[in-house]
């Protein structure tokens, strides 16, 4: 009874934050608007003035975004270990196992800072190489953040498509680097070590689990909340004073190497979907394709150069080649569909 009482209580309060947290992120176009259009009294046509509005409007409605998505996707995270996830996937079969890697990468929390760890674990329990690669392509650029943003920012179509190519691309990519036999260049010291026996410990209460989706919100948001301020900074500054056309005619439907330069131009960049979503928002309102924008986010959040760095730890440099070229040329592929399909 004591028990029950205390997660009826501990909902009580998450339904409770769930309706500020609604309510503040519905209040917030209204009030940026009441504060700098009517009690600051500055003018939408001045550029600086239209730079500050998207500035504080996109910072506080993204970091809400944020908070809310990662409490809710850790509160149901805390439902599914990484035992769990390696016991799912050891022993499958190249195919199905890649789509099931694919889509599980979605869901849990791994990223580039984790990779070296996510792969030696699968690798030791039996997870073939190309099923592995899978959920290292599909777990930080498919991820809830991701796509809970591109819904908030582009609508649920855009969002849609996303995950539907995220998810093919690193389905198929990974079956392909699995085909190629590239076992030999993965670093030796990764196959000789053996998984023991994980006994679960007893399962956390419900007050236990909101505590640790609480705590993930403040890990998670402490580390990427300065790259995502820099981001929207910098797409303030784009939708403020940087001319359409410039970037039209860099990246616009008229040039037909576009998606390849944006491909090219993410992957020495280090961020993540939270802090490179303002950007792509930015660039979207100046008249770039979609398509275009989000291969670039794909490179950006998928093959960074930090991650790839992180990667050589477990991987030789020949894999860490054949990586890149496959999963860059999905990207350029995909962002190609994305400006054929969304014109």
């Amino acid at each position: 009874m004591i028990g029950g009482a205390l997660r009826l209580d501990s909902a009580g309060k998450l339904v409770l934050a769930a309706l500020l947290w609604g309510a503040s992120l519905w209040l917030l176009r209204p009030f940026w608007d009441a504060l700098i259009w009517g009690a600051f009294n500055l003018s939408s046509e001045a550029k600086w003035a239209e730079a500050l509005h998207f500035f504080l409007y996109d910072t506080t409605k993204i970091l809400l975004l944020l908070m809310g998505i990662v409490y809710l996707v850790a509160l149901l995270r805390s439902y599914f270990s990484v035992e769990r996830t390696q016991a799912l996937l050891g022993g499958r079969r190249e195919g199905a196992g890649n789509l099931l890697a694919s889509a599980l990468g979605v869901v849990t929390p791994f990223c580039s800072c984790s990779a070296v760890p996510a792969f030696i674990g699968f690798v030791a329990a039996g997870v073939p190489l190309g099923v592995t690669l899978s959920f290292l392509i599909a777990s930080p650029m498919v991820n809830e953040v991701a796509l809970a943003l591109l819904f908030s920012l582009f609508g649920w179509q855009i969002a849609l498509v996303y995950l539907a190519a995220g998810l093919s691309l690193a389905m198929f990519a990974g079956w392909a680097l699995g085909r190629l036999g590239l076992e030999r260049w993965v670093e030796p010291f990764v196959y000789e070590i053996s998984m023991g026996g994980h006994v679960d410990a007893r399962p956390p209460n419900f007050t236990e689990r909101m505590d640790f989706a609480a705590e993930e919100v403040r890990q998670i948001v402490g580390k990427i909340w300065p790259y995502l301020v820099a981001g929207i900074a910098l797409g303030a500054w784009i939708h403020g004073w940087v001319p359409q056309g410039f970037f039209l005619r860099l990246a616009g439907p008229e040039n037909p190497l576009a998606v390849l330069g944006a491909v090219l131009l993410g992957v020495p960049l280090y961020s993540n979907a939270a802090g490179v979503l303002p950007l792509v928002e930015a660039l979207h309102e100046k008249g770039l394709a979609m398509g275009t924008l989000l291969a670039f986010m794909m490179a950006v959040v998928a093959l960074s150069l930090p991650e790839m760095i992180i990667l050589r730890r477990v991987l030789k440099w020949p894999l860490v080649a054949v990586y890149v070229a496959v999963v860059a040329a999905g990207i350029v592929g995909v962002g190609y569909l994305f400006n054929s399909v969304l014109g």
